[in-house]
């Protein structure tokens, strides 16, 4: 240790990482980030690398945006934090109403492009993080169940493999045994329905092929089938569920299943069929990610709930937002002493630091260079450069929505058999992406690529050529 840089020693010494097994992270110098420019990052000892996952998929812009930088500048020349309880702010109203017009979009209230009624919505509840968002959605719509006369012992339903964040409502909604196991004693029940993962779909009759297996599936929507009856199951019971979370479009810890065109609209209108307030978990493919600014919009779904942060501030504060309907909001409303008052809060709600640069950040979204164009310019160059990988044969599946980008490895393509988790096969390609210039973190043996908006075609070349080079120096151990 004693040759490692001092930033590297403080870290080893005093920090515990988070989803880090931190006796093998010891043994290692780690990367010290301590600068950043658009794409790129700079660590301890000036090495550059590519930024190929937007630092845990919460940059768009890139690193140190002008744009981004000024509207912090100038808001800490008028006060960088007050309370939002008892208190208003400047940017916390005028990001709200931004959001707002952002989040209703009227196509989706039209004769046509919808797949069923959709709801408007009308408030912003401001939070820290993707978990607390969802932790305030899974309060509110609780409560809601309660106070209509829906059920006594409200329970929610979620997607197999759905991931919802780290709090303990956040957890009692995911999916994911490696991550939710150990704290089972913890949590309240849930419901679950399969996910549309058609690559390991059991009702996916497709023989493998060299593409994604969304697009070649032979299947009768059985994934559909499997929610309706969970929805008659409840219904029986006397116990419909409060809400159904999601994650739409794209379930990004389970492996970046994207979901086939289509399930969302089918699942979304027998939710609504149901009486069921549609929870949508925008943590990941809100801003932007997967074409539409909000993933569930692509598909013409307006939830009840709209969950989202990582990306709202352009990935430069904690800071995030649940948006409902008013239909929400009235069950919360009364006199004092009605005890309808939402007793739920956090001390940095409604930051203005995090408020200024989330308005800057939609702004560029919305009209600045960071627009749809270059969006779908990423899109374009992504999908062209990833079918080199199919030569190899442990490349499983390869997933793409917008600029989310999902490569599963396995043993062999043919029989899609994973590897045995000892091997880390995913973390080692990482490992092997950094060592030639490119950061991204594996989840399991899927590996991410989550270029920021400002990604050049040239970056984009060089990710996609350092993780086949990655692979095959893997395959070849």
């Amino acid at each position: 240790m004693s040759m490692m840089h001092p930033l590297a020693q403080k870290d080893i010494q005093h920090i515990w990482h988070p989803f880090t097994q931190m006796e093998e992270w010891c043994k290692e110098e780690p990367v010290v980030i301590t600068s950043g420019q658009g794409t790129m990052l700079r660590d301890q000892y000036g090495r550059s690398y590519l930024d190929a996952n937007a630092s845990i998929w919460t940059n768009l812009h890139g690193h140190r945006h002008p744009l981004l930088n000024q509207a912090i500048v100038r808001q800490l020349g008028k006060i960088s934090h007050s309370s939002a309880l008892g208190l208003a702010n400047e940017p916390a109203s005028l990001l709200a109403e931004a959001l707002i017009r952002a989040a209703n979009p009227s196509r989706l209230f039209g004769k046509r492009g919808a797949p069923c009624a959709n709801p408007k919505l009308k408030k912003v509840f401001y939070s820290d993080d993707g978990s607390t968002a969802l932790e305030t959605a899974l309060k509110m719509a609780y409560e809601h169940a309660r106070r209509s006369g829906v059920s006594g012992k409200p329970r929610f339903l979620s997607v197999k493999n759905g991931y919802h964040g780290d709090t303990v409502g956040a957890v009692s909604l995911g999916q994911v045994p490696l991550f939710h196991r150990a704290f089972g004693s913890l949590l309240f029940g849930t419901d679950k329905v399969m996910s549309p993962y058609c690559y390991r779909c059991p009702f996916n009759r497709a023989r493998p092929e060299r593409s994604e297996a969304r697009f070649s599936r032979r299947c009768q929507w059985e994934c559909v089938d499997g929610f309706e009856q969970k929805l008659e199951q409840a219904c029986k019971r006397g116990r419909p569920h409060a809400g159904w979370v999601v994650e739409p479009v794209v379930q990004g810890v389970a492996g970046m299943v994207v979901q086939p065109q289509g399930w969302l609209q089918r699942v979304a209108r027998l939710a609504r069929q149901a009486s069921i307030p549609l929870i949508a978990d925008e943590v990941m493919t809100g801003f932007g990610r997967t074409g539409s600014l909000f993933a569930s919009h692509g598909e013409g779904v307006q939830p009840d709930f709209l969950c989202v942060a990582k990306g709202m501030t352009g990935g430069y504060l904690p800071m995030a937002a649940t948006l409902v309907t008013d239909t929400i909001y009235q069950s919360f409303l009364g006199c004092h002493s009605s005890g309808k008052t939402f007793y739920h809060g956090h001390s940095y709600t409604g930051n203005q630091l995090g408020a200024s640069v989330s308005l800057a950040s939609l702004k560029l979204l919305q009209q600045g260079e960071s627009n749809g164009l270059r969006r779908k310019a990423i899109t374009r160059n992504l999908a062209a450069g990833l079918q080199s990988l199919w030569a190899i044969p442990q490349v499983g599946d390869i997933r793409q929505a917008g600029t989310v980008v999902g490569v599963e490895l396995v043993q062999n393509w043919q029989t899609r058999k994973p590897w045995d988790a000892s091997l880390r096969i995913g973390a080692r390609v990482c490992q092997a992406m950094a060592a030639r210039g490119v950061l991204t973190r594996p989840i399991g043996d899927v590996i991410v690529l989550m270029p920021p908006y400002c990604a050049t075609p040239d970056q984009i070349d060089t990710m996609i050529t350092v993780l086949q080079q990655a692979i095959v120096e893997v395959m070849a151990q």
